[in-house]
């Protein structure tokens, strides 16, 4: 009762399941072999890209407004968070009047300075001269001290000996000069 026709598809059929199943190792393992390491640092950034937009997510949620049927509490939270901008904003122009004030005090001694520069130069006085001043004032013993203990160099010597460093002459045992110009000598 057998049909020769249907008997044989059953007889074929494990042999293709067997072929499919050696294709599909060969191609599996290939592509392993070959994209191994590719595939493998690209499951971990995946991974760690889910890992940081779940948290993301998560603190979303955590930071959205939780909305409640009753009215009243709404208001009462938006009324909240009003209050508390304003206080904030009142801080912050308190921070800025402190600030301004104290430009303008520092503007103010900027401008008296400026004076008293221009007192001085009026009368003569240079301004270095009048801080020196008040800086031998502060503390005479100490500057006499260190200015009788400086000795003096002369620089005339070197203006006095001819001495140029652009050209060389007259000092030391180095004696660079600069190249000739013009093109090298080669050639024909």
């Amino acid at each position: 009762m057998e049909l020769g026709g249907d008997h044989q598809p059953l007889q074929h059929r494990p042999v293709l399941e067997k072929e499919g199943i050696n294709f599909l190792q060969e191609t599996v393992g290939w592509v392993f072999t070959e994209y191994g390491w590719y595939i493998f640092f690209f499951c971990i950034v995946l991974y760690l890209i889910i890992q940081k937009l779940s948290g993301r997510i998560s603190q979303m949620r955590s930071t959205a407004p939780v909305v409640t049927g009753d009215p009243s509490e709404v208001v009462r939270q938006h009324e909240a968070l009003v209050a508390a901008r304003l206080r904030m904003q009142e801080e912050l122009n308190a921070q800025a009047e402190k600030y301004k004030e104290r430009q303008r005090e520092l503007e103010e001694e900027k401008r008296r300075q400026k004076i008293e520069v221009w007192e001085s130069m009026q009368e003569g006085k240079s301004y270095k001269g009048s801080s020196r001043r008040s800086q031998l004032e502060a503390a005479p013993s100490t500057s006499v001290s260190t200015s009788a203990q400086k000795p003096k160099s002369d620089k005339k010597s070197l203006r006095g000996s001819g001495y140029n460093p652009l050209t060389g002459d007259g000092g030391g045992t180095c004696a660079w000069r600069p190249g000739r110009r013009g093109p090298s000598a080669g050639g024909g």
